[in-house]
């Protein structure tokens, strides 16, 4: 049978639908190859949200294409679902199939591996009536409009997790705000949820797998549910799922700061199988720049939040996305974001420079930063992040953690993680997926911790 492979770029959203793509070709008898120089297909998972993003994305298809020029390239994603023809003009490029027609990716696969005819945008109808040849020539485009999409994708469960230690599922997707530099909710369409029944069964069926994390995703996590007739609330999931299933931790990605209330604050603390990790984008320190992004609360609400988590869980970890040179953003602007990282207990950042995104309101405003400015900033950010992650490493240090087991090792060592996001190594090799009651070392700059 014919062997694949999966790249994935992007956020634990598009992990979740690179791990739905690959179950569904195990389930048809596809391999799974060691790389793609040995596979028959390579199947690309893109993400669009920044230029380099997209770059990053076209030099593995020109990459992989030098490589191995038999292969088949497949390339699907949100960059797939916003620009088709930009990616189909790649020499290599077989299939480019948008958000909007992902399930179809096995069948197309199985096809392309035949007589194959000429390229072009193919329409639903004639792929399912079974009337599509194939041929070597162009690349073939398969997208359509993604705002009618009503179903989340979800990854079937293996019997194992193979080297999954903390799957993601990825139980809400798409979004309905239209934040001035973001072009996600146009590839990604309306916000859409999982039934609350159908996310307890995903979860018991990953714990009969052997999960011991579970994290739930979503393009907009926090508004879990609004779409559901009767209506559901992520709060109410959390607790059923603490009561109905035997998961022993959950984990959140990503959830805006409007969304993290005092009951999911006092949710979290009050149980010992929610992950003590939370992650908020900010964006910008300055009022008036997330005014101009339509982002919809103030720096004063944010630092509300934060001093709110570190009220009731002292050792939480805190994390935040921050954009540099959105349009108009002044040095002041700029020191206003330094000040509230600085002032707020932040355990890490992930910085974005600002890139202007085909579509998006931002992309035409005025005042544009250069990109000299825009990198410096960036490294500015990134040198806090940095001291806020060594001081959070300092405050933990001698203190006992229970950390779960990577697949990652090396000489001595395994890597782990604890339920506040704190990668730690763990003297001795031990199987991946194992609790692990372990003691930071003194050396907080190493946060080397010892078996306990």
């Amino acid at each position: 049978m014919a062997t694949f492979s999966i790249e994935n770029f992007g956020c634990r959203a598009t992990q979740a639908d690179a791990a739905a793509i690959a179950q569904q070709l195990l389930a048809r008898g596809y391999t799974r190859a060691d790389s793609h120089n040995a596979a028959d297909v390579v199947v690309l998972n893109t993400c669009t949200v920044t230029a380099a993003a997209d770059a990053q994305a076209r030099d593995a298809v020109r990459h992989i294409h030098r490589a191995n020029p038999a292969v088949q390239i497949v390339v699907t994603g949100c960059y797939a679902q916003r620009a088709p023809e930009e990616l189909a003009s790649l020499e290599g490029v077989t299939w480019v199939v948008g958000n909007s027609h992902q399930p179809e990716i096995p069948r197309l696969i199985e096809q392309s591996l035949s007589p194959r005819t000429a390229g072009g945008f193919v329409p639903l109808e004639q792929l399912q009536s079974g009337a599509l040849s194939l041929e070597r020539g162009p690349a073939k485009i398969l997208t359509g409009d993604i705002f009618e999409q009503t179903a989340v994708a979800i990854a079937p469960v293996e019997n194992n997790l193979g080297e999954r230690t903390r799957p993601t599922l990825k139980i809400q997707d798409g979004c309905n705000s239209r934040c001035a530099y973001c072009v996600i909710p146009f590839v990604r369409g309306r916000s859409r949820s999982l039934a609350p029944g159908i996310v307890l069964d995903e979860i018991r069926k990953l714990v009969r797998a052997g999960a011991r994390e579970v994290v739930l995703s979503g393009i907009n996590l926090g508004s879990y549910g609004r779409d559901l007739f009767p209506r559901a609330e992520l709060l109410d999931l959390l607790g059923r799922v603490l009561e109905e299933t035997q998961l022993e931790q959950l984990r959140l990605s990503s959830i805006e700061p409007l969304d993290v209330t005092l009951d999911l604050v006092e949710r979290v603390a009050s149980s010992g199988r929610i992950a003590r990790h939370f992650h908020m984008p900010l964006q910008s320190g300055s009022d008036r720049i997330l005014r101009a992004m339509h982002r919809w609360y103030r720096t004063s609400h944010y630092a509300r939040r934060v001093e709110l988590i570190r009220e009731r869980l002292p050792d939480a970890a805190i994390g935040a996305d921050v954009i540099v040179g959105f349009p108009g953003e002044t040095d002041d602007d700029f020191r206003a974001t330094c000040d509230i990282v600085l002032a707020l207990p932040f355990t890490y950042l992930h910085v974005f420079s600002f890139s202007p995104r085909p579509g998006t309101k931002a992309a035409s405003m005025p005042d544009q930063i250069p990109l000299q400015v825009i990198q410096q900033r960036a490294r500015e950010l990134r040198a806090l992040s940095v001291e806020k992650m060594a001081a959070f490493r300092a405050s933990l240090a001698k203190r006992t953690l229970r950390v779960l087991t990577l697949h990652r090792f090396g000489d001595g060592w395994t890597e782990a993680i604890s339920g506040n996001f704190l990668k730690v190594r763990v003297g001795g090799h031990h199987p991946a997926n194992q609790w692990h009651e372990v003691r930071l070392t003194a050396d907080a700059s190493q946060a080397v911790p010892v078996v306990d």
